[in-house]
């Protein structure tokens, strides 16, 4: 299950990459505009006030997110991204922060490409950080043989994204006129813990589904040790937290 409210506790913060994504797509009035992954909803809206005149389709695996979309006012529907097809009309597929759950998305993004008319574009971003200290971290504790047998299927083991390079690539090869870039942002947190509840809303949702609650806490109270060493708390207050993420925004040939 995914928490809507988890994930939105750092709603600017993740926002942030979703509307520089946007900012690189050249569509000027498009029939039809897919969210692929599209959360909670709060993004989705930006889609709607930038191209008015569009269909907004929205799409995501979890019932909580889809359930939190459409009390923003959005017509979400749940769905695997992997059963997705564009309809004929598609002119823009927005992808953020979803296909990363995917391992074989760098197949279904040809897949789309191929599929949608000429001068359609194609937008995703994914996390770049699966060797950051905050998932070798988690991935310590879970290889622990307290916790190994409980959580075999965590599925961050090795990095399930490319890098920018790969998927220009990737899309090139397929046709397409690819811009593709890589940032790292440094986000300035607060609070106790922070970088434990950033990545509660994110990458330990898999790991917070495979135990109950007095395991989860016990988890949590073996992780704090290493994320706290590897990010500091600044004389501040403040935690830095940087964060690579990787933008594809690719326009079919």
């Amino acid at each position: 299950m995914w928490n809507p409210d988890a994930y939105l506790s750092f709603a600017d913060q993740r926002g942030r990459p979703f509307f520089e994504l946007l900012s690189r797509v050249g569509a000027e009035t498009p029939r039809r505009v897919a969210d692929l992954g599209c959360g909670p909803g709060n993004l989705t809206v930006a889609l709607s006030q930038r191209w008015p005149q569009a269909f907004i389709e929205a799409l995501d695996s979890s019932p909580e997110m889809v359930q939190s979309a459409r009390e923003r006012g959005i017509d979400a529907n749940v769905g695997d991204v992997r059963d997705w097809s564009p309809d004929p009309e598609t002119d823009v597929v927005i992808s953020n922060a979803t296909l990363q759950w995917v391992p074989e998305h760098p197949q279904l993004l040809v897949g789309w490409a191929r599929r949608l008319s000429p001068g359609s574009w194609i937008a995703m971003q994914v996390p770049g950080n699966f060797d950051a200290p905050s998932h070798r971290a988690v991935r310590e504790i879970v290889r622990r043989e307290r916790w190994s047998d409980r959580l075999p299927d965590f599925p961050f083991r090795a990095a399930p994204v490319r890098d920018a390079v790969g998927y220009a690539d990737l899309l090139a090869d397929a046709g397409c006129e690819v811009d593709a870039w890589e940032t790292t942002y440094v986000h300035v947190l607060t609070g106790e813990n922070p970088v434990l509840e950033w990545i509660t809303g994110t990458a330990l949702r898999p790991v917070r589904g495979g135990l109950n609650d007095s395991e989860w806490e016990e988890f949590r109270a073996d992780l704090i040790p290493l994320l706290n060493s590897s990010y500091p708390r600044r004389s501040d207050g403040t935690t830095f937290f940087p964060f690579r993420r990787i933008f594809v925004v690719a326009q079919v040939g």
